[in-house]
């Protein structure tokens, strides 16, 4: 699975790499009030890509803080409410019932995750 990764990867650079070596002719973007700029057309593409991303990350700023902020107003409430039952099965020695989702003698604090693999691309 890797080699085929690095494959598309590479089939990706070489196809970008052939793009911007087609595309180096000189290009003239007019400006307001008379100004102009000439560069290769690959590099006015390459700004215009850049700039537009950076403006949509920019726009996506504020809707972030908001979101980030109610996460921290709302994780001390939330982290109350759910640790008080898990503390309560932990200590109370009350084993769960077999049909839980949880496995014959294992506690909600005793599960664990296997790694997750494949995502590291």
């Amino acid at each position: 699975m890797r080699i085929l990764v690095w494959l598309f990867r590479a089939f990706l650079f070489f196809t970008l790499f052939a793009f911007a070596l087609n595309n180096l002719h000189p290009v003239t973007v007019h400006w307001f009030f008379g100004v102009q700029w000439a560069a290769p057309l690959v590099i006015v593409v390459l700004v215009a890509f850049g700039s537009g991303c950076a403006l949509g990350v920019l726009a996506m700023v504020p809707a972030w803080w908001k979101h980030r902020r109610r996460s921290r107003e709302a994780t001390p409430a939330a982290n109350a409410e759910t640790a008080a039952p898990a503390r309560a099965a932990v200590a109370g020695a009350a084993a769960p019932a077999p049909d839980s989702a949880f496995p014959a003698g294992a506690l909600a604090g005793d599960i664990t995750h296997p790694p997750r693999e494949g995502l590291g691309l």
